[in-house]
Formats: C-alpha cells, sequence, structure tokens
C-alpha cells in the first residue's frame, strides 16, 4: 500500500503567513498544509518528514494534534533537524530518526513590554506553555512532566540515539548498516554565491505576477530579515 507522503520543512508558521513564504521561496508548513494532506490520505497510512527548527508553538500544537487524531497509522520520520516546536510534532506517532539528525528540546520564548505586573504575567504564561509542550513529551515517554520540563530548561540537544534512550524516537534508522563517511569535497555551492544568483536572476513565473504582489508586499510593508 503507497503511503502519502506530508513534508514537515523549514519554520512552523500560522496559516495566514504561508502565502508570504512560498512568494519567497522559503521552506515553511503551516496547519492547513497538514490537514489538508491529511483528508486527500482519508485513512491511509501517511509518512511524515520532519527537518524544521520549530516556530509558532500554536501552529505546531495543531498539527501534532491532527496528526495524533488521523484515523490511519502515522509513522514519522527525522530526518535532519527537529528543534522546538517541530519536536512536539514528532511525538505524534511511530518514529525513527537518521543517525545524521538531531532533535532540541527548550523553553517557550517571547517578547512582552510594560511594567512588573506585566513581566510577572508574561513570565506565569510561559512556563504554563512549557507545560503544554512537556505534555507532548510525556505522552510519548512516559517520563514525568518534572524530568521533561527539566530537558527543555537546559535545552538539550539530542543524538538519534539519545533520543531513542529517552524514548522520544522508537528507533534509529539503518541501523546495523555501514556508515559513509562524510566527504570534504562535498561540492556544495556556497551560501554567498546562491544568495547572489537569486537576487540577480529573474524567475519567469514570479516576473508575471511580480508588480502585483510587491504591491501586496508594500501595502503590508513586509520587512524580510
Amino acid at each position: 500500500m503507497k503511503k502519502l507522503k506530508i513534508n514537515v520543512k523549514g519554520s512552523i508558521i500560522p496559516n495566514g503567513d504561508k502565502w508570504i513564504y512560498d512568494w519567497l521561496g522559503i521552506d515553511a508548513t503551516s496547519p492547513r498544509d497538514v490537514s489538508d494532506a491529511l483528508e486527500k490520505a482519508n485513512g491511509q497510512p501517511v509518512d511524515v518528514d520532519i527537518n524544521s527548527g520549530g516556530g509558532d508553538i500554536f501552529a505546531g500544537s495543531e498539527i501534532y494534534t491532527a496528526l495524533r487524531g488521523y484515523a490511519g497509522k502515522v509513522s514519522i520520520h527525522i530526518v535532519g533537524l527537529c528543534a522546538s516546536a517541530a519536536s512536539v510534532i514528532a511525538m505524534a506517532g511511530t518514529s525513527d530518526m537518521s543517525p545524521t539528525a538531531m532533535m532540541m528540546v527548550h523553553n517557550v520564548s517571547s517578547y512582552a513590554s510594560g511594567d512588573y505586573h506585566d513581566m510577572d504575567k508574561q513570565s506565569d504564561i510561559l512556563q504554563q506553555a512549557n507545560k503544554t509542550i512537556a505534555a507532548a513529551y510525556v505522552g510519548k515517554t512516559g517520563m514525568s512532566e518534572d524530568d521533561a520540563l527539566k530537558l527543555m530548561d537546559i535545552e538539550t540537544w539530542l543524538t538519534a540515539q539519545q533520543a531513542v534512550e529517552k524514548k522520544l524516537v522508537d528507533k534509529v534508522m539503518f541501523a546495523g548498516s555501514p556508515q559513509l563517511a562524510a566527504s570534504l569535497g562535498n561540492g556544495m555551492i556556497p551560501r554567498d554565491t546562491i544568495e547572489k544568483i537569486r537576487n540577480q536572476v529573474t524567475n519567469p513565473q514570479a516576473e508575471k505576477q511580480a508588480d502585483f504582489l510587491q504591491t501586496k508586499l508594500n501595502l503590508l510593508k513586509v520587512k524580510v530579515i
């Protein structure tokens, strides 16, 4: 039986921001991407590939919930970075992790302004948010909430084997297979060269919509950083 593939790649973002990332050609995943794919799968088994540094915790929660509530089998494959909100999504099904991948769990963060009452309130909100994140790790592993919060509090980075030992992941991919060495001469184009090409070469499809989309960006006063 052929499985449907769902990619959780790039930043995890709210649905309303997705068009901006798509236009800029930047990988990102929204809850709608996942829910639409699950609707299409219609109860058939799905594979979820994760390579994401995380993002919005509520978007991550929505994706996690959709996968946990899906009627079919969900197989999660951590193929690169699985950090922050992405690590929550990884708790939503049976999982394996590439031996070259990493997982990271940490505290929730945000920005706030105001007097000390506002700061105290924001601190309380963040600590409660940490508990909601920890619930995913507790549900997957059976560890205590205190143990999960401790891992988050010290910003814990885990190899595939360490993630398996903590039961955050079920197994390491390719266990027992020969390992290949990374080459010094990897042939990759330097990042600054890629950016120069990106800035100098016009995408024909994007050119057709340039005026329309530029007007939208100007109106929204979007600043890409």
